[in-house]
């Protein structure tokens, strides 16, 4: 092995503070055989070109390179060293820049500090082994996990540059919550007119051809990895053929079956078979197996029942499958995009407030509902005995900032009880309206405007508490009381409860399935929550939206533009995957099968091969961190380019 060690005197930086010739002596008094040089800046154009040269005419095969912070130029040197025929990984290189000239202000010492760095670096990279990047062919394609708006920006954005996209949607509809909301804060846009472009383009603009929409869907199994995902989706039956109806509604009247509508929050009925609500797009119906008469098998004299739809659909009786079944689909993908959503905190797990209990108490979905044109009400505001309201109760911080219930702020629950304010005021002017509130939250630039008409209005209070504990709610005829630690404060004819925004019901297990990371709220976990918000512990696997953080739509179509650009960027069509060779590798002879490195992978890069009953490292997934390595109790993992004995090499050479 001839090794080489190249002192960077990086102008004035390092040499002013180290002597190169002092170090080159006792370096070479240590090292017999070595070849050691020095240059002013080996970064410049002609550093990198003396470098090059000097390994082609030396014949060496081992590098030592004496600089700044390897974060700065490692790459740099790697590619001069690839392009003068050795292998990028027979380098070590050593910061003498910041970690000692800088910091070090006694020349004799910063001396002595450089030449115990140097002598360290020597003896491990006489170790090291020349390793090779790996090529494999990925699909540059995409599956969606959710059709709100973080979903459909992200398969739009994917599909509008050439990408074939898999949406896969649990309800039967497309839009996600926001086209349930006759109006969005801050600007008291319409929701589905907001929506519908974006839908519209989706579902038949110039790149829909690439996107293909799998509702009643949810993931049922992945295997693979970054770049070769296989993705199985299992689909529930509709009983309504998409291509074939026409969307008249003309079934739905007929059907004798009618059950509460979920999507209404079962404020009202719908029928067996129905649209999940006025607008829903695709714009057919679907038949809830549950209710329909045919499909539970009930017979009459030995004939079907009930065939009323059949009857009235003026398209033919093929547009309805009743011997649909359920199917399991795969798609072979390159990369998977969460964005699946958050639901609301459960106001009955606060029994004070009579949530589920006492009349007329909403949590803001079923307001919504209620507020909506297109909803169980038509938009009138009336309270279960038929009346208009005269006063409302509109609690903030319900299950927030509380550390019995959930201890952050989901941050819009005080932008859309504003918005319920404004709309209140203009349906019901004389409405006397009360905000209960523990903490106030409005940020951004536009979204103070419906706070400000709140704070203005005469006949709008508020009232600041401690405790959402310290608030009880009690019916006496048609009024609510409002008993606040124990005092009684106010009486309204409603009362609306915002409560926490919290992961999706189904975020546990969708999580265990693609084995990604919860945070300690249950929503999916960040690689890190400033930096890479965008990416889970999962390489390959992205999350967008309210899935991994409470937010409103604008912030999440962003992060549905951010997992685009994850994607296009990380796989490229027609070109192939690099994995890096830093990775940890398992000697399958000598493995003993205890899992214990499976257990402590924070990237779930090791899988067990119950066959052969030993641990496998996915090259992929492996961010090469050693965690496995060093907790391995049998030592039969190697992490690459920091094996024990490169480690400990190096550790001797400071000692000694």
């Amino acid at each position: 092995m001839k090794t080489a060690v190249y002192f960077c005197n990086c102008g004035s930086n390092i040499s002013e503070k180290i002597n190169p010739e002092i170090v080159e002596n006792t370096v070479k008094m240590n090292n017999p055989g070595i070849v050691f040089k020095s240059y002013g800046f080996l970064c410049s154009e002609e550093g990198k070109e003396f470098l090059k040269k000097d390994i082609e005419d030396s014949g060496v095969n081992a590098l030592v390179i004496s600089a700044c912070s390897p974060r700065d130029h490692e790459k740099t040197f790697m590619n001069v060293l690839t392009s003068a025929g050795l292998n990028p990984y027979m380098m070590q290189m050593i910061n003498v820049r910041e970690q000692v000239a800088w910091v070090t202000e006694d020349k004799d010492r910063a001396a002595e500090k450089a030449i115990n760095y140097i002598n360290a670096a020597i003896s491990r990279v006489n170790l090291q082994e020349p390793l090779e990047n790996k090529e494999i062919d990925v699909s540059p394609n995409a599956v969606v996990v959710g059709a709100g708006p973080a979903g459909l920006k992200t398969a739009l954005s994917l599909a509008e540059a050439g990408r074939k996209v898999t949406i896969v949607e649990k309800s039967p509809f497309i839009g996600g919550l926001p086209v349930r909301y006759e109006e969005i804060f801050p600007n008291m846009e319409c929701g589905p007119c907001m929506l519908e472009p974006i839908m519209g383009d989706a579902l038949h603009g110039n790149s829909s051809e690439n996107i293909e929409f799998l509702t009643l869907s949810e993931i049922d199994g992945v295997v693979g990895s970054y770049g070769n995902f296989t993705v199985k989706i299992k689909r529930s039956p509709r009983y309504v053929d998409i291509e074939k109806c026409i969307g008249c509604a003309e079934c739905i009247e007929p059907c004798p079956v009618s059950s509460g509508n979920p999507f209404n929050c079962g404020i009202n009925k719908r029928k067996a078979v129905d649209f999940s609500f006025v607008g829903a797009l695709p714009n057919v119906p679907y038949i809830n197996a549950e209710d329909c008469i045919r499909l539970n098998n009930k017979f009459k004299n030995g004939d079907v029942l009930c065939r009323s739809c059949i009857d009235a659909c003026p398209v033919g009786e093929d547009v309805f499958k009743f011997d649909e079944k359920e199917e399991i689909l795969e798609r072979n993908v390159g990369s998977i995009i969460l964005a699946t959503g958050s639901d609301l905190y459960d106001c009955a797990k606060i029994p004070s407030l009579g949530y589920g209990k006492i009349s007329d108490v909403y949590n803001s979905m079923e307001f919504e509902r209620i507020l909506a044109s297109n909803g169980p009400t038509e938009g009138k505001i009336k309270t279960s005995g038929g009346k208009e309201p005269r006063s409302f109760a509109i609690v903030h911080c319900v299950g927030s900032l509380d550390e019995n219930h959930k201890e952050y702020c989901s941050g819009i629950c005080c932008e859309y009880a504003f918005k319920f304010n404004h709309i209140i005021r203009n349906k019901i002017p004389s409405a006397t309206i009360y905000h209960l509130y523990k903490e106030m939250v409005i940020p951004g630039k536009e979204n103070a405007g419906l706070y400000k008409h709140a704070a203005e209005d005469s006949n709008t209070y508020f009232i600041r508490i401690n405790d959402i504990n310290g608030i009880t709610v009690k019916e006496e005829g048609d009024k609510k009381f409002f008993y606040i630690d124990g005092a009684e404060k106010i009486s309204v004819d409603a009362v609306i409860l915002c409560p926490a925004s919290v992961p999706g019901k189904d975020t546990g297990k969708l999580a265990g399935i693609l084995e990604t990371s919860l945070d300690k709220n249950g929503f999916f976990e960040e690689l890190h929550s400033r930096t890479d918000a965008g990416r889970s512990k999962i390489k390959g696997i992205y999350v967008a939206g309210s899935c991994h953080s409470p937010m409103d739509i604008k912030e999440a179509m962003s992060e549905g533009i951010g997992a685009t650009g994850y994607v296009l960027s990380g796989l490229v069509q027609g070109k192939k995957l690099s994995i890096d060779p830093i990775t940890a590798v398992v000697d399958s002879e000598k493995c003993s099968g205890c899992k214990v490195c499976i257990s402590v992978c924070p990237y779930k890069a090791i899988s067990f091969n119950e066959e052969k009953e030993i641990s496998i490292i996915n090259e992929l997934l492996c961010q090469g961190c050693g965690t496995c390595a060093a907790a391995c109790p049998s030592a039969v993992i190697k992490a690459n380019g920091f094996t024990n004995e490169e480690i400990f090499a190096e550790i001797h050479a400071i000692l000694a």
